[in-house]
Order: structure tokens, then sequence, then C-alpha cells
């Protein structure tokens, strides 16, 4: 279980085959020296378990159902991921219940800057917008966030100037593919009434 809340932005540093699945070595120093073998981390919104850790690097596999369901096939040396570890229980709470299990990749429409006031505007599929509301929240590539309009094709957030500035988000293009998870909670309420609605229809 995450927050969305970033604690580091890595460098991938090698991307390699291993079987069907891929190991993917990050750089971060600071992280590196406070997680164990096996841990989980959330890597551009993907929980991945370390699968080696080396004094400045971290070495995660992502398996075929993952590279399948994320974003995270187009990584390569040079590319900049958001980095969190899986949140403590005694730990605050600050953005909100991110399970790590990526829900769709979207892709960037447009970034839009007018004076301190960004927005990021995502296209993705009707079924992924239909899970979301105006201020709940999403997790684009990891980071939390809160909705300020959903289209049936898309949503739009906001972005304050530290998202910014300790995220990798302040580097996307249009086009660009991003990892989507919708708020667990609002996925849940769903469930529940689409199973009510079934069955008052008998």
């Amino acid at each position: 279980m995450f927050t969305g809340i970033i604690e580091a932005v890595g460098e991938v540093v090698s991307v390699s085959p291993a079987g069907e699945a891929i190991r993917i070595a990050v750089a971060e120093p600071r992280l590196a020296t406070e997680v164990a073998l096996g841990d989980s981390v959330a890597v551009n919104g993907a929980c991945l378990t370390i699968a080696e850790r080396h004094p400045e690097e971290l070495r995660f596999d992502a398996i075929r159902e993952t590279l399948d369901k994320t974003s995270l096939g187009g990584l390569g040396p040079g590319s900049k991921v958001n980095l969190e570890r899986a949140m403590r229980a005694d730990a605050r709470l600050d953005g909100h219940i991110v399970q790590g299990h990526v829900d769709g990749v979207g892709r960037v429409r447009a970034l839009t800057r007018k004076g301190n006031d960004v927005e990021l505007h995502i296209e993705t599929d009707a079924a992924f917008a239909d899970l979301l509301v105006p201020k709940g929240s999403v997790a684009i590539d990891g980071v939390s966030l809160t909705v300020v309009g959903v289209l049936a094709d898309g949503f739009g957030v906001a972005l304050i100037p530290h998202t910014l500035e300790v995220t990798t988000l302040s580097a996307l293009e249009p086009g660009a593919r991003v990892n989507l998870e919708a708020d667990v909670l609002g996925k849940y309420v769903k469930k529940y009434l689409e199973r009510l609605s079934l069955g008052s229809a008998a």
C-alpha cells in the first residue's frame, strides 16, 4: 500500500531481459541504503519487489503481466521514474490510498501553463474515466493528484509547483504514456452499487 507522495526520482541505469520478464536497474543512492531485499517499491505507480540491492542502485523484475498492463516496458537507460516505498502503518496518509495496481495506461493530451497555474490533461478510455469524479483522487505515474475535470475520454488535474519540482510530471510531453490508478474506494463503491442494481433488476 502506498500514498502517492513521491519520495525520490530515480534514473534507470539499465533494462535487461530476465526470461520473459525484464530486470530494471534504478539509481537512487538514498533509498538504496534504506530498503531491504524483498521490499515493495512503487515505480511510476506500479508495485515492484526489490530483487537486488546495491549501495547506489535498486533492481526490480517486471513480469509479462506488468509489462502488458503498464508503461514500464517503455523505460530505457536515462528514463526518470517516481519512487515510493510501501507506507508504514503508523505514518500519516498525506496523499490517498494507492495500491500500486495500475488500472490502465493513458496518454498525455496536454500540459498547459498559465502563470503559476499548470494543468495536465490525460486521454484515457471511457471505462477508466467512469471511475473518476471531480475533486476525487487519481494516481498518475504514482503521484497522488486531485481530479479537476472529467470527460468521456479523459480527465484533467492541477499541478502545484512542489509536485512539478519533486516528480517526473513536469517533463511530460503530449503523447507520453502514463500509468493510471483510480481511487480504490471509488472502485469498491461502484462495484457495490452495480451489484445492488443487478439485485434489484432480478
